[in-house]
């Protein structure tokens, strides 16, 4: 008997959504939470409340919620590098940015063609160590989640910056508003989110997918799915190259086909979500005023290699 955290609309979903299992929130008070990153070693997660200009802390292992930063530049998506480092899209700094092992916070991304970046919005990296970002305008659309300013750039893009050289290209300028990105378990595509429908009437509200070459070029570029309810925003992906996307009635469990198989319902509208927990088989949502959390069987993609 399936939970009514679980609406199921393709049986195949029942193979994720575990009999006995509830949502847990685990944290209300935020204002829009976003950009989770799980730690498995400190066994903690770390998301951003961008509007009150912080970045809270989960700890596993007692419950305990602390703050882990404040102010921290509004920061939005964040990742885990192949270092264990904090990778960070920051709205006010229009910046990616790294915490260094020792705290240093050092610059990864501020410019592209001499211009400013718009306000990187989330970040995902390869196993190759390149860093991947999208730079829609929403942190310099107003004074809510940043600094209301003009694009330099006149454009929201995708980018990648080389793990070599640290050079950042355009991998993508095809997009409205470029939002959430991952990629499939082997690497070999990239799905990236187009919430251009915030601006631009009957505008995007879809994932669409790239096919990734040797040298990272995009090629490709197909609508992988169109979202039903909102606006997809971050997303995971599991295991069996299924998506887990942010929705505005919760989160969306796609086949690695584009097919909706059921949702997580939330009572909120969700922003982001990320796999944690020691089997990394407990996704973490972040729904607009709270953080929330369920068991499913199954568990985050991980890295090749």
């Amino acid at each position: 008997m399936i939970t009514d955290t679980f609406e199921v609309i393709d049986k195949r979903f029942t193979r994720y959504a575990m009999g006995n299992v509830h949502k847990e929130t685990l944290y209300t008070g935020t204002r829009w939470a976003e950009g989770p990153a799980y730690f498995p070693a400190g066994k903690y997660l770390l998301w951003s409340d961008i509007p009150n200009d912080r970045v809270l802390r989960y700890d596993e292992t007692n419950g305990v919620i602390s703050e882990f930063m404040r102010p921290c530049g509004n920061r939005n998506g964040h990742t885990v590098d192949l270092e264990g480092r904090l990778v960070a899209c920051e709205h006010r700094g229009r910046r990616v940015s790294r915490i260094e092992h020792d705290g240093a916070i050092v610059a990864l991304a501020t410019h592209y063609d001499g211009k400013r970046l718009n306000s990187p919005n989330d970040v995902v990296v390869k196993s190759d160590g390149s860093v991947w970002f999208t730079d829609p305008t929403y942190g310099i659309d107003g004074d809510y989640e940043g600094d209301a300013a003009d694009s330099e750039i006149g454009g929201s893009h995708v980018y990648r910056i080389d793990p070599k050289n640290g050079a950042v290209t355009i991998a993508a300028d095809d997009f409205v508003k470029p939002n959430g990105l991952a990629f499939s378990p082997d690497e070999r595509r990239l799905y990236i989110a187009d919430t251009g429908a915030t601006h631009v009437e009957d505008g995007p509200r879809h994932i669409r997918v790239f096919d990734v070459g040797e040298d990272g070029r995009l090629t490709g570029g197909d609508v992988f799915a169109e979202c039903t309810v909102g606006l997809f925003d971050g997303f995971r992906v599991g295991r069996d190259g299924e998506i887990w996307t942010s929705a505005g009635d919760g989160v969306h469990c796609y086949s690695k086909e584009g097919d909706l198989l059921g949702k997580i319902l939330t009572g909120e509208v969700v922003a982001n979500v990320e796999f944690g927990g020691v089997k990394r088989n407990r996704l973490y949502i972040c729904a607009t005023t709270s953080l929330q959390a369920v068991y499913l069987n199954t568990r985050w993609a991980g890295r090749p290699g």
